[in-house]
Formats: structure tokens, sequence, C-alpha cells
């Protein structure tokens, strides 16, 4: 057995040639900086670097978990993530499909072509964007007092930088998050659609019993690793679209950690909640995999 093992990794050499880069740089970038984790559990001094410093068990994660901010900032990130992920994980779908009903490949390029293009925008442009067309003197605001007599503060309103922030990332994001979906529609054999046709199926009833059967697989594991990240949201928008008037809303765990780590220097503190984010988001996979699993007939991450 252990020969067979052996023959057959010789003849995919290769193949572990093209994978070795990868697995070198998820090594270096990825593990080995898991070893400065420790931080979280010591009270951590430049000087004596992480392995003098002194142990303090879960003394930051106490600190967190017990500081006046905690319910606004765990209740901004997961009630941000949430939204984002109701909203915007049917849209690349719907797109899919609409796009997989195109039969003109010139129009279908064209069309593609629009839809992507925003995600090779910087998110620092698409800030500067929103506050320019959201601001008191700007397009949106000038037709909102055209309408309602005065503008609305967009950007310094809480209640307004959640959607802002949604609303944003899908229109980014959800034209380059369905290029998977049409690829795999790509390969649905045109014959059931027409002999579905021929047996009276109509548009809806092919998209339902053809198209979706088809990328439910991929439609299972975008979900489970959009689930599993649900605490990981995007750092730079979030800081970006920051102001002192929209700070209830707007501080999650990533800016909070920034705060306190890099500008305020509590560096055990910044790591010990960067961690409690880390297992919560690996808790979530590991929970959404077991219940997707079982709605999935038993398909699912792993």
């Amino acid at each position: 057995m252990h020969r067979k093992t052996l023959k057959k990794k010789q003849n995919h050499y290769f193949l572990y040639a093209l994978l070795a880069p990868a697995l070198i740089l998820t090594i270096v970038f990825k593990y080995i900086p898991m070893y400065g984790a420790i931080i979280a559990f010591k009270d951590f001094s430049p000087l004596k670097g992480i392995l003098r410093s002194d142990w303090v068990g879960l003394k930051y994660f106490e600190k967190f978990l017990h500081s006046p901010n905690f319910t606004d900032i765990f209740t901004n990130t997961i009630s941000l993530s949430l939204l984002g992920l109701i909203c915007s994980f049917p849209i690349p779908i719907v797109l899919a499909l609409m796009l997989n009903q195109v039969r003109q490949a010139k129009i279908k390029k064209n069309v593609q072509l629009v839809l992507y293009a925003p995600n090779f925008i910087s998110v620092v442009v698409i800030v500067g964007m929103l506050f320019i067309f959201l601001s008191p003197v700007g397009p949106i605001n000038q037709l909102v007092s055209a309408i309602f007599g005065q503008p609305l503060m967009f950007m310094s309103e809480p209640e307004y930088f959640r959607w802002i922030y949604i609303l944003s990332g899908i229109w980014q994001g959800a034209g380059w998050s369905s290029i998977i979906y049409v690829a795999a529609l790509a390969g649905v054999d045109p014959e059931l659609h027409h002999a579905a046709s021929l047996d009276g199926a109509n548009l809806l009833q092919r998209i339902l019993h053809i198209d979706l059967p088809t990328i439910r697989p991929i439609m299972a594991i975008v979900f489970i690793l959009a689930a599993g990240g649900i605490m990981s949201i995007g750092f730079e928008k979030a800081y970006l679209m920051q102001t002192s008037m929209n700070l209830p809303s707007s501080e999650i765990i990533a800016t909070y950690v920034y705060k306190v780590g890099l500008q305020a220097g509590d560096y055990s503190y910044s790591a010990a909640v960067g961690l409690f984010n880390s297992v919560i988001n690996v808790f979530l996979l590991v929970a959404v995999n077991f219940v997707v699993k079982k709605l999935n007939e038993g398909e699912g991450l792993y």
C-alpha cells in the first residue's frame, strides 16, 4: 500500500510542484503568524518580547467581555454581517440566472463587463464616491431636497450607515460573485431545456428544476464560507466610512482592534479581541456546515 502511494506521488510530481508555492505561502503567512496570537494570553511588552512577557491567562478576554463597548461593538458586527449576508447572497444567483437567459454572445459580454467592472474599483475610491454623491450638496441630496425640502445627512446619521455599507457592497461585488454560478450554468446541457420546453415547462419551471439543482452544491459551499466569515467584515471600508456622528453603528470589532492595538498600543488586548473574533468565526463555520449538510443531502464543505 505504501509503495502504491509513493508511486502515485511520483507519477504526479508536477501537480505537487504546482501546489507547493501555495502551500508555502499559506504556511508562511497564515500558520507561522499564529505564534503571535499567544500575546492575547500575556501582558505583552515590546522590550521583553513574546516569550519573556508575563502570562495573564484570560485577563484581556474578560476585559473585553465586561467592557461597556462590548454589546454595541458585537451587535454592530453581527447585524452588519447578517444583513449583508441575507441581502447580498441571493443577488449573484439571480444575476447568473438572468445572464444565462441571454442568448446573444455580444450583448451578454457587454452586460458582464458592466457588472464586473465595479469589483476592480478600489475601496478608497468607492468610499470617496459615497461621500461625494451622498454629501449634503451632492446630486442625491439635491434630488432629496427638491422633493422633501431639506437634505438627509446620509454619512452622519447612524441609521443610514448599515444600508449604505451593504448596498454599496452589493453594487461592487455582486457581478463578480456571479462568475462562479455563470460558469456552472454553462455546463447545463441545452437539450434539457429544449426537452422541458417540449413538455410544456415555462421559463420559471425550467429554472427551478434544471438550473437551480445544477448550482445548488456551489450555493451551499458559498453560503457556508460566507457564514463562516460572518464576523470578518472588511476593515478598510468600515473604517473609511466612519465619522464621529455615525460611530454608534459603524464601530465594529475590526475597527476596534485597530484603534486599541495600533493607535492605543494595547497589543495584548487587541490580540485577545481579534482571537475572540476568529473563534466565533470558526464556530459559525462548523455550525453552518453541519446545518447545511443536514438540509442538502449530506453535501457540505467537508
